[in-house]
């Protein structure tokens, strides 16, 4: 009987091999099936479809934004590249700003590709460098043009002498140059790749590199908004001036000023929307909070490189001059346009 029982369970022990090898489930519930192979000894295969893999649908928002924002600033980098008039101290930093936004763009798309095509530590630490130094560059440009547009208007006799040149140029190395240095802090070795708790809200940033950032954009946006309240005062004494000039005061110059102050106000308050949230959050945020907070106030920060072009570059009658010749060939004399000075607002 022993014999018999040793026979039985033996006989069960082959059955259930059998039902593996003809694909039955392991032990992950996964199907099986055996395959047979060149040298006579066999190997598992999955028998069943690969799962589908999912994506978020804020990573597919981010890169159609990246998408927009990259043809939106395109445009404006081959406008001023191939317009020769275009060379004045203003347009250069339209440029500068234009082709940060533009590498920004880029940028989203590439974190999209990394993330879900290629999936390399190495590679989205890289895309995320790239990221950090466009975005920077981008907000110091702003900054550089509201520098540039105090000075049109504080030194407007003396604004197209070389010293305004030469201090453009200065600003722009600055600004890519400290750019370029906070993207590089990740790819040098400031990340939380090895050290998984120092992670910040947006990995593998550290906390203490994305409280950098964040002070270093609300220094800017302190900066600006201390500029433009001073461009506003200039603004409104410079049209007094000229009301005063002409020994009456005409309800042109009042709109005039009005639309001056609610175009600044306009600037600055995008700007602030747009950054202040995805910046605080940087500060108070945690790795173990929902993900989709931190998707919630980055988008609005991506929405300022597609606003950009919008306020800066396509507003600005020489640039749509440059268009009408870019894109139809031809300038329609029936359409007039009036030379804008930088501190036209």
């Amino acid at each position: 009987q022993p014999a018999s029982a040793a026979l039985m369970r033996s006989a069960a022990h082959r059955a259930s091999a059998e039902m593996n090898e003809s694909g039955s489930l392991d032990g992950t519930g996964v199907p099986l099936a055996r395959v047979q192979a060149s040298d006579g000894n066999s190997s598992l295969e999955l028998s069943s479809q690969l799962p589908v893999f999912a994506i978020n649908p804020w990573d597919v928002v981010l890169c159609i934004s990246g998408t927009i924002i990259a043809c939106e600033n395109a445009i404006v980098v081959a406008i001023i590249f191939y317009t020769p008039t275009l060379r004045t101290p203003m347009f250069v930093l339209i440029g500068s700003l234009a082709t940060a936004d533009l590498l920004a763009g880029v940028g989203l798309i590439l974190n999209f590709v990394v993330q879900y095509v290629i999936q390399s530590e190495t590679i989205s630490l890289i895309t995320v460098g790239f990221l950090v130094a466009s975005f920077a560059a981008s907000v110091s440009s702003l900054l550089a043009i509201t520098v540039d547009r105090y000075l049109s208007l504080y030194n407007a006799l003396t604004y197209y002498s070389e010293k305004t040149v030469l201090c453009i140029h200065m600003m722009l190395i600055v600004t890519w140059g400290v750019s370029l240095c906070l993207g590089l802090l990740p790819v040098l070795g400031w990340n939380c790749l090895d050290d998984y708790s120092s992670c910040s809200i947006v990995r593998p940033l550290t906390k203490s590199n994305v409280t950098l950032l964040s002070a270093s954009f609300f220094l800017v946006f302190i900066i600006m908004l201390h500029l433009y309240i001073k461009i506003c005062k200039l603004f409104c004494r410079h049209a007094h001036q000229i009301a005063l000039q002409q020994h009456f005061l005409t309800a042109s110059h009042y709109v005039a000023t009005k639309k001056g102050v609610s175009t600044l106000a306009i600037i600055i308050g995008t700007f602030g929307a747009s950054w202040l949230p995805f910046a605080i959050y940087c500060v108070v945020g945690d790795l173990d909070y929902p993900s989709v907070y931190t998707y919630a106030t980055l988008l609005p920060a991506t929405y300022n490189s597609m606003i950009n072009p919008i306020i800066y570059a396509y507003r600005n009658q020489e640039i749509q001059r440059a268009m009408w010749v870019l894109f139809c060939g031809c300038f329609q004399s029936k359409v007039s346009f009036r030379s804008r000075s930088p501190s036209d607002v």
